[in-house]
């Protein structure tokens, strides 16, 4: 090939990544109906072409019809060719099986016959059943009308007030109305971002974090930085270097018992963080959702903060019932006003009143301490078991966590946790790869496991079966047992 037609053909692959560039912004939303699109010029320094490239590529793309052209203003998004929201578009495709979206299907679909160490919740023996049932038999005798009407805006008062005597427990001093219940935790971060980001908007997570967080960000369309954990909270000197240059609007964490690593903020870490937040003028979201699974109360944002640009979410999924589905927002009362207003546009009112009354129930009747205290118990014993077990398969804890029930883990020698947990899904088992959580996709090596649902043997074989198809003979010598 001679130098004229390499240089056509160079040209003609970057028209096609300017083209590949404005489609992804179209098909994320970054880029709306009617929206102008970079200047040529403006477009070929960002990416490092010539402007010939830009106008040739925006030519093609009116060509198409995917935008049009304004004499003597631009180029524009057509208005009548934005796609439905293709959430598994937003981002680079990734192999499905460290897709948020992917693994979330597998744990919530699967039959019975599937076992889910991979999941995020406990199993059915380990949640309060004769507590759940007291409430509902004690729901069947009330008022009709609990079981025929819509949730009040706020949700129930009786347990609002309930709610407010744990936060205080916490150190958080609230009224009520600082307080609002949802319809689950996870509708809480919802409302809160639809409350706070436009399209486009900057949020900055935890790396690792829950994969949820990510998969909701796409939905709102949102583009998502990331900084480094600790065994201590943030990484204090990336989280400033972060908030500097990229200015996010949000930053959403767990401050107890971590989602995935098990880590717990410290009191340092945390003065630190809110230092910081506030000279950038950062709202935080707190997720306490694990909280109660803690022998001792660490340090809470929110309460150090006292709700002035800290957030409060929970719920009661991972602890009483994922099935009867309540989460709450605590925050600014002013903001509470914004949100129960976006909580009736979406949902028309709180959560359910039969959801709520049995929760009440079984706050108010003193059973949910012991629960909380034997499944405590429970877990200190299933931790330490596990994590034994695992040692002797080469598969280390990052850190042994205070309480919960997650064990974040390296895989021995480096192993690629994402094919190890494609071939256990062969055998009917559900792991979680590390990048499922990686915002950076750093964690390949890592797994996540949850040690309540790790008593099955054939967890174990499986396990053992899907390290040793992609051990090598030097893994299977340091740790015989892959042999066994």
């Amino acid at each position: 090939m001679d130098r004229g037609a390499q240089a056509r053909g160079r040209s003609g692959t970057r028209t096609i990544d300017v083209m590949s560039a404005i489609r992804a912004k179209v098909a994320g939303r970054a880029l709306g109906a009617g929206d102008r699109l970079p200047s040529i010029r403006g477009l070929a320094t960002t990416m490092g072409v010539s402007p010939s490239t830009v106008v040739e590529a925006y030519d093609r793309l009116a060509a198409e019809g995917l935008i049009r052209a304004r004499r003597g203003s631009g180029f524009y998004v057509s208005p009548t060719v934005m796609p439905p929201l293709a959430l598994t578009e937003v981002e680079p495709r990734r192999d499905r099986a460290v897709d948020p979206f992917w693994v979330s299907r597998q744990s919530l679909d699967a039959d019975e016959s599937v076992l889910k160490p991979g999941c995020g919740w406990l199993p059915p023996a380990w949640m309060p059943e004769a507590a759940l049932r007291g409430a509902i038999r004690a729901l069947a005798r009330t008022d009709a009308s609990v079981m025929t009407n819509y949730g009040s805006t706020s949700g129930a008062l009786a347990l609002r007030r309930l709610l407010l005597t744990r936060l205080a427990e916490d150190g958080i001093e609230a009224s009520i109305g600082q307080l609002m219940l949802t319809g689950s935790g996870t509708q809480a971060t919802d409302l809160i971002c639809r409350f706070l980001l436009r399209p486009g908007d900057t949020v900055l997570v935890d790396d690792p974090c829950y994969f949820n967080f990510r998969a909701l960000l796409r939905a709102h369309q949102a583009r998502i930085v990331s900084v480094p954990h600790t065994p201590t909270g943030p990484d204090i000197a990336g989280f400033e270097q972060i908030l500097t240059s990229e200015r996010p609007r949000l930053y959403i964490t767990n401050s107890a018992l971590h989602n995935p690593t098990g880590a717990t903020l410290s009191l340092q870490t945390a003065h630190r963080l809110l230092t910081v937040a506030a000279a950038h003028d950062l709202t935080i979201i707190e997720d306490d959702i694990f909280g109660d699974f803690e022998p001792e109360r660490s340090p809470r944002l929110a309460a150090l903060d006292g709700l002035k640009r800290v957030i409060r979410i929970g719920s009661f999924s991972k602890t009483l019932s994922a099935s009867i589905r309540c989460g709450y927002i605590a925050a600014r009362a002013d903001w509470i006003e914004h949100l129960v207003d976006l909580q009736v546009a979406t949902s028309f009112g709180g959560p359910s009143p039969v959801a709520t009354e049995i929760i009440a129930k079984v706050l108010a009747g003193g059973s949910y301490r012991k629960h909380m205290d034997d499944v405590r118990q429970k877990l200190t014993r299933t931790r330490r078991d596990i994590a034994r077990k695992l040692q002797a398969l080469g598969i280390e804890p990052w850190l042994m966590p205070r309480g919960g029930f997650f064990l974040w883990c390296r895989l021995a020698d480096g192993q690629d946790a994402t094919a190890v947990a494609r071939a256990a899904l062969e055998e009917d088992v559900v792991l979680a790869p590390g990048n499922v959580f990686s915002v950076s996709q750093t964690a390949s090596s890592f797994m996540r496991f949850n040690v309540a649902h790790m008593n099955e043997p054939r967890t174990w074989d499986v396990l053992r079966r899907a390290l040793l198809a992609r051990a090598t003979p030097a893994d299977c010598s340091t740790h015989p047992s892959l042999k066994s």
